[in-house]
C-alpha cells in the first residue's frame, strides 16, 4: 500500500501557502506557470503530489511577487486582444482598456482598403499587432526610441505570424520621416512625474520613460498633436491613449493643431481614455 502524499507536497497545499503573501488568482497564475499547464487544469488537480523543483519555483515566484513586482513580469506573459504577448520590463505590461483604443481605430480603417497605419511607443507591440492582424491588408509601421522594447515587439509578431507589420527604431516621429499615414495611434506616457502612483504597485517596476511626461503628463501628447499633421493623409486619424483626467487638455491640444470631428471616447467605467480627431480634407 502506498504511503499518504504529505499535505506539504500537494498543490492545494502550496496555494494556501501563497494566499497568505499574495492575491489568490495571482497565486493561481504563477502556479500554473510553474506547471506549464492551463488554468483550468489545475481545478482538477488539487490533490496532486509536487514535485520539490516546482514547489521550490513557485515559492520564489511568490515570494517576488510579494515584493510587489507583477505577475506580468514573473511569468513574461500579458494577454491583449485576441493574443498572448511576451512582455518584459523593458515594456509596459498592456491593460484591457487600451483594447478601446484598437476597437476605435478598426472603426476607422476599412477592412477593404490598402492602407498605412503608425503605432507610435509600441512598446510590447500590443496596439500594431491587433491592427495589423484585424486589418491583414494594411502596413502597419511599429516604432519605439527602446531598442529592447523593438526586440519584444518582433518577437511577438514573429510568433503570430503577422508579416504586414514593420518596427523602427526612434523618439515618436523620427522614424516616420517623409512618410504619411491614414491612422497613427498611441498610447504614450501620460502620467505627471510628481504623481505618487508611480513609486506604488507594478507601476514601480514598469519603464519610467513609459510612463510619466512632464509636470502634467501631457508633454508627449503635446509633441505628439502638435506634428501629426505632417504624417497624416488629408482625412488621416490621430488617436491617443490618456488619463481618466486629460479628455478636455487632449481634446484643446488636437483642435489647436487643426483637427476636426476631435472627441474622447470613455472605458468601461466611463472614465475619459481615448480622445481621436482627423485631418481635415
Amino acid at each position: 500500500m502506498n504511503a499518504p502524499v504529505p499535505v506539504a507536497r500537494r498543490l492545494d497545499a502550496l496555494l494556501q501557502e501563497a494566499r497568505a503573501r499574495i492575491d489568490a488568482v495571482d497565486a493561481e497564475f504563477l502556479l500554473v506557470h510553474v506547471l506549464d499547464r492551463p488554468r483550468s487544469w489545475l481545478f482538477a488537480h488539487r490533490d496532486d503530489p509536487v514535485p520539490d523543483g516546482v514547489a521550490a519555483a513557485f515559492a520564489a515566484l511568490v515570494a517576488r511577487r510579494a515584493q510587489g513586482e507583477p505577475v506580468a513580469y514573473l511569468t513574461g506573459r500579458r494577454g491583449f486582444w485576441r493574443f498572448d504577448l511576451a512582455v518584459t520590463p523593458a515594456t509596459l505590461i498592456p491593460r484591457p482598456e487600451t483594447e478601446l483604443l484598437v476597437e476605435l481605430a478598426l472603426e476607422r480603417l476599412p477592412i477593404e482598403r490598402a492602407l498605412r497605419v503608425a503605432d507610435l511607443g509600441t512598446g510590447s507591440g500590443a496596439i500594431a499587432l491587433a491592427l495589423a492582424h484585424e486589418r491583414p491588408r494594411a502596413q502597419v509601421l511599429a516604432s519605439d526610441a527602446s531598442a529592447q522594447a523593438l526586440a519584444v515587439a518582433r518577437t511577438n509578431a514573429q510568433a503570430l505570424g503577422l508579416a504586414n507589420v514593420g518596427f523602427r527604431e526612434g523618439d515618436w516621429f523620427a522614424p516616420l520621416a517623409g512618410e504619411c499615414f491614414d491612422l497613427i495611434a498611441s498610447n504614450p506616457p501620460y502620467i505627471a512625474l510628481d504623481d505618487p502612483h508611480l513609486g506604488e504597485g507594478d507601476l514601480r517596476f514598469e519603464p519610467a520613460a513609459a510612463l510619466g511626461s512632464g509636470a502634467d503628463g501631457l508633454d508627449a501628447i503635446r509633441r505628439i498633436a502638435a506634428e501629426a499633421p505632417a504624417y497624416l493623409q488629408a482625412g488621416g486619424w490621430l488617436l491617443l491613449e490618456h488619463g481618466w483626467d486629460q479628455g478636455a487638455a487632449v481634446r484643446g491640444l488636437l483642435l489647436a493643431a487643426g483637427f476636426v470631428e476631435v472627441a474622447t471616447e470613455r472605458d468601461l467605467e466611463g472614465r475619459d481614455r481615448v480622445t481621436l480627431g482627423r485631418k481635415p480634407v
